[in-house]
Formats: C-alpha cells, structure tokens, sequence
C-alpha cells in the first residue's frame, strides 16, 4: 500500500508497509468460541452489528476456531443453521433472545463446552457472567452508547430501564471484563457516560467492498447516496429537511436512498410533503452490486444519525471514492477524517448550509479526485481479516487473564520466551496507544515477541518495525522496544486516525519517516 493522504509535512519518498497478521488469530485455533448476538446475518432486520460479529466469526472458522452464535429467530427461521461453518442456535424474538439466552446457559452448563463467550451488547447486554456464573472467560463487545436512543424506541419507563441495564447494571455486572468497542468515541462514550473502568480495545470494522480502482463513472449531476436502515435514530428526517433548505443552491441536485425499515412509509409521504418528489428516490433493498453501482456514481454520501458504533457504510463509500458529509456523532468522526475524507458539521442547520459549498467544491474534477484518492486510501486500511486478528488478541488477552493461576509450562510456547515476557512488561494504562519505529536486526522476531493486541507493520525489504503499542506511554514504549534490541527508537502518542487504521496509516500519510513531533529515544 503506497502513500497519498495530503500531508502537510514534508515526506520521504513512500515505502511499502506489511502488516503482520495472523498471531493471534492462529494462537485462537483449536479454540470453542461461543457468540451472543441480538441478530444473525439472515434475520430481515440484519445491520452492521450483525456484518461485524459474522464476518470476524467467519475468518476465525476458516483458521480452525469452532464458533457457534446464540441468537434471535426470525420469522421463517429454522431453529438451528449453518452459515459459512457458522453453528447458529435461534431462539425468542426481539426481546425474548435475552430470556432464552439466560436459558439456554444456566441449563445443563452450556458455557462450560466453551473457551471463551462474546457478549455482543445491541443497547440491552446479555449479563452473560451472571448466567455463566463468572466460569468461563468473557469479552463484551459495543457498537455504540444507547442512552440517548431508548426514547426513539420506547416510552419513558421503558427508556429508563434500557438506559438503567445498559449503564449501571452493565457497569456492575460486566466489572473487570474486557470490552471492546468498534472506535476510539464509543470507547469515550463508555468512560465518560457508563462509567466503565476495565480495560477497554478498539476493534474497528472491516470492509465488505473491495477499494475501486478509481475508473467509477460519476453521475452528471451532484449526487447524494445515502444506504440505511430506515428507523428512528438514523434520522433520515433531518437529510430531508436540509435538502429541501439547501435546494435553492443546488436546484440539480439528486438524492438516492438505499434501505428499508418501519420508518419508509413516513419518509417518502414527508419528501413529497417538502417538494422532493423529484429529487429523491427510496430504492428499497437492492442487490449487492446493484447497490454497489449507486454508490460509485455518488458525489457525496452522507450521514445525520445520532450516533453510530462507526458508520461502516461510510468506509464502503470511501472505498468507491466517494467522501462523506457527516453531523459530528460519535462513531462518525472515527470514520471520516474532517477535510480529508469529508466533512463534519455540529448539526443540521450547519449541514444545510455546507451542502451547497460541498458540491461546489466537488464540481472541480481535480479537487474531485484529489478527495476521491484520499478517501479509497483511508479505506484500505481496514480489513476483516484485520477486526479479526484485534479481537482474537483481546480474546486471548482475556482468557489468559482468566486462568493466570496457571503454571508456566501450561501457556503456549510465545508465552514462555524471555522476550516475549520482556516485550509484554508494561504498566497499566488501557486507554493509550503509543506509535513506535525502531529497526532491529531480526523484524519478524521482535514483532512476535509484542503484544497479541498490539499491531505491528514491518517495512519491505529493511529492518524497520512500525508498531501501535497498547497499554502505555511514551516512556514505557521506550522500555518496551529497549528490552527488544531495538535501535534508532522513536516513540509518540498515536493520533485517532493511526489507533483506527493502524501503523500503515503513517506510511500512507508519511511515507517511511515520522512527523517532527515524535520523540526520540535516549
């Protein structure tokens, strides 16, 4: 992968990047993994939460992990499936999966068939340790923070009891677990809102689209495809309102909707309501590629929800070139870098009044493609086989954890090197990433010697070693490579852009070097 997001620091010529892939995820096989998901991949009101736990679940089969899903059944359903080497278990409707779930694990022990359990948390947790009886390693798993999103569901009993179970129920319950959450904001979230205090990993998504080659034909007209569900908290209302405002601006411009959900049958009556009728169209559901199509022909996708886990529709857009204008939520200022990949606005009066000078911008093909390349850029750093490998290192962190009562000789043999054990010793501190280059003699050495949850990127054909390290600051990281052998050492605080893309992001963005801010090690 070779470099091109603008940078305003002077670079060196690019060099390729080789992320190092596959330690944790192989140290994971022969392992029984049991997933806890509101939904599968086939239930009708599948979304991204689904895409996620499957496609990691997925990688992990095909590296010999056995995976089985406790989940929702759907209408049509069969009671039991396979998908691609998937067990899927279904049981109970929208709320009764979590009853049936309790169910299933107090009767007959069924988590004692189980190396660890992935507690998927959809707003409402599955209190998995209290069913469990805290006898089997578990990692919970958060797309986003629900607080504010129980009144667009439920009344306000029912809304105060969502944001009760979600904050400090699940705070007491899931006390000194592990969690991941899918960016750096919902990981914010979870500290400022719910208070959690455990550990906490980033895990972003992977793409479901493959990066276009830039050839996409865009449509003649400014262009807006916006794919979603159609529900409350997506907020499709507000994109209406700011079209109808911005429209006077952009009397071409056109709005296409991919989706289907309850809220279809209003949005469509409040378009014709605000005279769009000729401006935008709801597609429905549509096939992948066609789909896909719509996409690349876009100027512009879009998002006004009131937060997301990340917006992985935005990276499937930025992954066909296509940049994003956004309201500022959480999970969306993960997924769009503010004036490189797209826009970000503090609310939908800001966003109606950007529009016009978005497209504006985007109507100048050199400016066009400059965004375009930056955005399928971005995008080529996130892969499933990457989510896969971050979330089995944080699997494997906490079932270490689990059975630390264990002798030396129990643990596999990476465990039991010298420098393994001295690349390892760090201090606490869950929240801080570190960004280090240093060269070492043997690159693929000191890179197995890290962390299962530290991320390491090796630069071909010289013995360099660009690495996130987890856990700790500066002046640990320094320790950390020493104890490796590590010479010519710089260490910083990784950006939010580099903990989300990971080491490859600094070679894209600058080439091998690393900005005048790092400091250098003595």
């Amino acid at each position: 992968m070779t470099s091109t997001l603008p940078s305003t620091e002077e670079t060196l010529p690019p060099v390729r990047l080789i992320p190092v892939l596959g330690r944790a995820t192989a140290q994971l096989a022969g392992c029984r993994v049991l997933v806890l998901n509101w939904r599968d991949v086939r239930h009708s009101q599948a979304g991204g939460a689904e895409a996620y736990a499957h496609q990691i679940s997925k990688r992990w089969v095909e590296a010999g992990v056995h995976v089985t899903w406790l989940t929702a059944r759907d209408a049509g359903q069969s009671a039991r499936d396979e998908i691609d080497g998937i067990e899927i278990r279904r049981a109970g409707g929208t709320m009764g999966v979590y009853a049936r779930t309790a169910m299933r694990l107090l009767r007959g022990g069924l988590h004692r068939r189980f190396d660890a359990v992935i507690d998927c948390q959809n707003g409402i947790p599955f209190f998995s340790p209290v069913f469990t009886r805290n006898q089997v390693p578990i990692v919970q798993v958060v797309h986003h923070v629900h607080q504010d999103q129980f009144s667009t569901r439920f009344g306000p009993a029912g809304a105060l009891v969502g944001r009760l179970l979600e904050g400090r129920v699940a705070r007491r319950v899931y006390q000194g677990k592990r969690t991941v959450a899918v960016s750096a904001s919902t990981r914010q979230e979870l500290r400022r809102r719910l208070k959690f205090d455990g550990p906490i990993d980033v895990v972003p998504n992977g793409m479901n689209t493959t990066i276009s080659s830039g050839t996409r034909r865009r449509a003649e007209k400014p262009t807006i495809v916006l794919t979603s569900r159609l529900v409350p908290h997506k907020r499709v209302d507000l994109l209406l309102h700011a079209v109808s405002a911005a429209l006077p601006d952009v009397p071409d411009l056109q709005v296409e909707i991919i989706g289907d959900g309850p809220d279809l049958t209003a949005l469509r009556r409040m378009a014709v309501e605000l005279g769009l009728g000729r401006t935008v169209r709801f597609h429905g559901r549509l096939p992948d590629a066609e789909r896909d199509a719509l996409m690349e022909s876009a100027w512009l996708t879009t998002s006004t929800s009131d937060g997301e886990g990340w917006g992985l529709v935005v990276l499937e857009g930025a992954a066909a070139g296509v940049p994003c204008l956004a309201i500022r939520t959480t999970g969306i200022r993960d997924s769009v870098l503010d004036g490189v990949t797209g826009w970000l606005v503090d609310g939908i009066d800001d966003f109606a009044a950007v529009l016009p000078r978005t497209v504006a911008e985007l109507s100048d093909p050199t400016r066009a493609d400059e965004i375009a390349q930056a955005c399928r850029t971005w995008a080529g750093c996130f892969s499933w086989e990457r989510s896969a490998e971050l979330l089995a290192g944080s699997v494997l962190s906490e079932m270490r954890a689990f059975h630390r009562s264990s002798t030396e000789s129990d643990l596999p043999p990476a465990d039991r090197s010298a420098l393994h054990r001295a690349a390892t010793r760090r201090r606490a501190r869950s929240d801080m990433t570190v960004l280090a280059r240093f060269s070492h003699p043997e690159p693929s050495e000191a890179a197995a010697a890290l962390r299962l949850t530290d991320e390491v990127a090796i630069c071909l054909g010289r013995n360099r070693v660009l690495a996130l390290l987890r856990g700790c600051d500066e002046v640990d990281a320094l320790g950390v490579i020493g104890r490796l052998g590590a010479q010519e050492p710089y260490v910083r605080l990784a950006s939010r852009p580099e903990l989300l893309g990971g080491p490859a992001i600094v070679g894209i963005a600058r080439g091998e070097t690393l900005p005048s801010d790092v400091v250098p090690g003595r």
